[in-house]
């Protein structure tokens, strides 16, 4: 294949090696046991509470689903502050809850919800705060827990990007009251499709199990109006061997974001994040924002021009989930009300980024954006 034939997509799932999952697989096949809290199940929320650093963990079958069953189990009602740039499944959450999401602008610094909109939404209604650590980089933590606490309100993270991502050696998983993750084949850590819940103490652990299963405690008895959740054996035999490799594909991850930062400077109109101080981050996404009056070709036409040269960036998170039929009439969803968030969601692609790419890859993406 000629090399500019070759497709550079914007993410690549972390694979195991076949032979080892064919070695665990046996083993299920063995046992007859394929889900339900299965061998593999068990130790895999073990290796991951230890690997991340937090208390306990539950396994899911998706992402979106562990936000759901949070907001159930902290029996959130009425409002609850969350941010316009996201994956959908942030706020549809949510809707699936009953809740009605109030939108805050973001922080351009880190896209995460900006602290100083925040306490102008609370209003009587308001329960809790849902924010995103958005390309795994963290909120301000520290003054929305402020806010939370001089209100009243649960604070519930939404990490899906977030997986080992740590401040001052402490997990961020472990700040607000719940975190959840998402296990997506698009993640640095992936079980193919899967999720999790982070909380902080066996009881609410223990609940969150009953609602992912139905709500059983036991043979003939139901305490909740639980859903069906459950992560498999299989997926969990795969995350367990993911789990092995994973800090090898992060740091893969963060020599192409030095070559990205290296090359990407000097280039007048093109944005991006550097690392922050005292954060381990996973380099998840590498997002630029296109400044189109400097840069001279607005973000759309580089996003086409580079997938001409098949390149395939994404411009995520655009369109805002502010801006989809389901929430578009909300008086927070307004842009007048957002205007950070519609600026950068106009200026964003996130540039190829995974373990997998060669040095050539990364050359041609620079090129196409030096050009």
């Amino acid at each position: 294949m000629n090399e500019n034939d070759k497709e550079i997509t914007v993410t690549s799932p972390l694979l195991p090696q076949l032979e080892d999952l064919n070695e665990m697989l046996k083993q299920i096949w063995d046992s007859k046991w394929v889900t339900n809290n299965g061998q593999f199940h068990k130790q895999l929320e073990q290796a991951l509470a230890e690997y991340l650093g937090v208390p306990y963990i539950s396994l899911f079958t998706n992402g979106t689903l562990p936000l759901i069953t949070a907001l159930q189990a902290m029996h959130i009602t009425g409002e609850v502050i969350t941010t316009p740039y996201s994956f959908v499944a942030t706020t549809h959450s949510l809707w699936w809850n009953g809740i009605k999401p109030v939108f805050v602008d973001i922080d351009p610094d880190n896209c995460g919800l900006d602290p100083e909109k925040i306490e102008a939404a609370i209003t009587s209604r308001t329960t809790a705060i849902m924010p995103v650590h958005c390309y795994g980089k963290p909120c301000d933590t520290e003054r929305i827990q402020a806010i939370a606490d001089k209100y009243g309100l649960k604070v519930i993270y939404d990490a899906a990007h977030a997986f080992g991502v740590k401040v001052n050696g402490e997990s961020v998983l472990n700040f607000g009251d719940m975190s959840t993750l998402s296990f997506h084949a698009t993640k640095v850590f992936n079980t193919l499709e899967g999720g999790a819940l982070v909380v902080k103490d066996a009881a609410t652990k223990q609940r969150i199990d009953y609602l992912k299963n139905f709500g059983f405690a036991g043979e003939t008895e139901v305490v909740a109006p639980g859903i069906n959740s459950k992560m498999d054996e299989v997926r969990a035999a795969y995350g367990l061997l993911n789990l092995k490799q994973v800090d090898t594909a992060i740091e893969a991850r963060h020599q192409v974001a030095i070559r990205y930062r290296d090359a990407l400077r000097d280039v007048k109109g093109i944005r991006f994040f550097d690392d922050m101080p005292c954060v381990r981050h996973n380099y998840s996404y590498f997002p630029i924002f296109v400044d189109a009056e400097q840069y001279g070709t607005t973000r759309d036409e580089l996003y086409f021009k580079m997938k001409e040269n098949n390149v395939l960036g994404r411009r995520y998170f655009y369109p805002l989930i502010s801006t989809f039929s389901t929430y578009r009439g909300l008086e927070s969803a307004k842009p007048e009300n957002l205007p950070v968030a519609t600026r950068i969601a106009n200026e964003v692609i996130c540039l190829p980024m995974h373990h997998a790419l060669s040095e050539a890859d990364v050359e041609k993406v620079i090129r196409l954006i030096l050009k």
